[in-house]
């Protein structure tokens, strides 16, 4: 039970806890591989480097196919 003040206030908390990594921008994917934002931005234009996507004017990639591009280039 909670309590305030030294009270029982009866009442149980909850908290759940959820594990989601949200999308990167080319200034997280840049960290990520170590490589300058504009080579990203070159990448695109020649459409090479991992899938990506845009959200109005905004570039989004999923750090899951990244992961999957890393490993597909990494093994050819």
């Amino acid at each position: 039970m909670t309590q305030r003040g030294g009270e029982d206030t009866g009442t149980t908390a909850r908290v759940r806890i959820v594990a989601v990594e949200g999308l990167w921008g080319p200034e997280e994917l840049a960290a990520f591989l170590n490589i300058p934002v504009k080579t990203l931005r070159d990448w695109r234009l020649k459409k090479y480097g991992p899938p990506f996507s845009k959200l109005g004017k905004h570039v989004r990639y999923d750090p899951a196919a990244v992961r999957a591009w890393v490993a597909d280039a990494s093994a050819a």
